[in-house]
């Protein structure tokens, strides 16, 4: 079995994956978890937006509860901020490497080069921020059409009203 060290999308820390099989769940059950289906789990593997699974010698998908955690905030994304797929994969990109600058900095002991890593982590996360600062900006566009049109609307019905009335 193969192991690897699954992206976060939040400031949450992950374990590496052990090889024990212990706390594993199969395609089936973690699309059960997550509302995703098994064809779309696999696409996010193939697009590297989800590293691979360990597998079982039988080459069974078997993925850890941060797998499942990482699928969650995906999904998240996806839905609730209505990112799309490269979106999604741009801020995990900057999330694992966000990680690895954190790991660099409580290795250092030189405050020039600690102040080096915070700036490169701080870029990171100005670009998460531009990409969620960007998507609101989308969003408060559409909010203010809708209610525009609502006014309208609500305009056009008491003129006709009044025409009703008269």
């Amino acid at each position: 079995m193969s192991s690897h060290q699954p992206v976060s999308i939040d400031d949450q820390t992950t374990e590496p994956r052990t090889d024990d099989g212990a706390g594993y769940q199969r395609i089936e059950q973690v699309a059960a978890r997550t509302g995703l289906t098994k064809r779309t789990l696999r696409y996010y593997e193939e697009i590297g937006l989800l590293p691979p699974p360990t597998r079982t010698e039988g080459g069974y998908r078997l993925y850890s509860e941060a797998d499942v955690q990482h699928l969650v905030r995906i999904k998240r994304l996806k839905d609730l901020l209505g990112f799309s797929l490269a979106e999604i994969r741009e801020m995990a990109n900057a999330e694992e490497e966000r990680e690895h600058v954190r790991e660099a900095w409580r290795r250092e002991t030189d405050p020039h080069a600690q102040l080096e890593w915070l700036d490169r982590t701080e870029a990171l996360t100005r670009r998460q921020l531009r990409l969620v600062e960007e998507k609101l900006t989308g969003l408060q566009e559409m909010q203010t059409n809708l209610t525009a049109r609502l006014t309208r609307l609500d305009a056009l019905r008491t003129e006709l009203r009044k025409k009703l009335e008269g």
